[in-house]
């Protein structure tokens, strides 16, 4: 059987990968009618396209009978996770962290800066020509609070610091210290939510935070206070950020939505106080050179029989 490796990247274009096993290039296109770059059954470390559309990624999974390493280059894996009940027992799931915390971190800045400052209302303003003026709250002296504070929540206080933030409040699956201060576990959210300026999601999506900015949630926002989602748009009950819009009770900056991508005519296109990114916070110049770091970084462990990094889940293991 020959040991082949795909690769959503043209292996010639990657500087370092380990001599031996067969890189095979296929980014969830079809190349002239080529469904697959090769046999799935040959498939041994499996990299999963990136930003293709839904179900894209899980297709070859269930052929690939001697797979033994799925390595996604998004930070969440919720994408693929359907497809892993095809998989033989043993097979590792890994993330891509250390690979989008710049440039989500960036966007998470960018949205919670342009909604505070009413920079939507300038770019229309330009468009009519029109100069107007006006009061806007500043980022200096609010309350942050960041909820998923994982790699991604980190890079984000990193750059909310410079910015003269009150406090940076920090939320987790569970608790833990880190050497900034405390990190919440989740449970503690009713309570913090209240006093937050600026809540920012950046969770994964999973059992735990599906729906997790619901009704309840976004009703202990306090009045004046901006969302910004830069994790899974199914993080976020739409029906109830739509409520509290129409209301003019909170504003909302997301770079994800439920649906996603959003359809014309979606009443969020039209809501009021919100900012709309189409999904763009990891696809930047940054993207390629983090993702082929940690492409050769996982391949050269491979096939050296060394621990992988960044490991999720290990098919046929309780629960999964």
């Amino acid at each position: 059987m020959t040991a082949d490796i795909w690769l959503p990247l043209p292996p010639e274009e990657i500087e370092g990968l380990p001599k031996g096993p067969n890189y095979l290039f296929w980014d969830g296109g079809d190349d002239g009618g080529q469904e697959f770059p090769g046999d799935p059954a040959d498939c041994v470390f499996y990299v999963v396209p990136y930003m293709r559309p839904a179900g894209t990624g899980i297709r070859p999974l269930e052929r690939m009978r001697a797979l033994r390493v799925v390595q996604t280059l998004s930070a969440g894996t919720d994408a693929v996770e359907p497809g892993l009940r095809h998989l033989p027992p043993g097979v590792l799931l890994c993330n891509a962290r250390g690979v989008h915390e710049a440039s989500t971190a960036e966007l998470a800045l960018t949205l919670v800066l342009a909604s505070l400052r009413g920079v939507p209302g300038f770019v229309r303003d330009q468009d009519r020509g029109r100069w107007g003026g006006g009061f806007h709250p500043a980022l200096a002296d609010r309350n942050v609070l960041i909820v998923g504070y994982g790699a991604i929540g980190a890079a984000i206080e990193d750059r909310l610091v410079p910015f003269e933030v009150a406090r940076v409040t920090r939320v987790a699956r569970s608790a833990r210290t880190t050497p900034r201060g405390p990190v919440h576990p989740l449970t503690d959210l009713p309570a913090l939510l209240p006093d937050a300026d600026v809540v920012i999601l950046s969770t994964p999506l999973n059992e735990t935070t599906r729906g997790l900015a619901d009704a309840e949630f976004l009703a202990r926002m306090k009045d004046g206070a901006l969302l910004v989602n830069v994790a899974r748009g199914g993080v976020v009950d739409t029906g109830a950020l739509l409520a509290e819009l129409e209301r003019g009770r909170i504003t909302a900056a997301l770079d994800v939505t439920d649906p996603e991508p959003l359809p014309a005519g979606h009443p969020l296109w039209q809501a009021p106080g919100v900012l709309i990114s189409p999904h763009v916070g990891g696809p930047t110049s940054a993207f390629r050179p983090r993702a082929e770091r940690l492409l050769t970084g996982q391949l050269h462990r491979f096939v050296n029989h060394e621990p992988l990094a960044n490991v999720v889940l290990t098919t046929g293991a309780a629960g999964v």
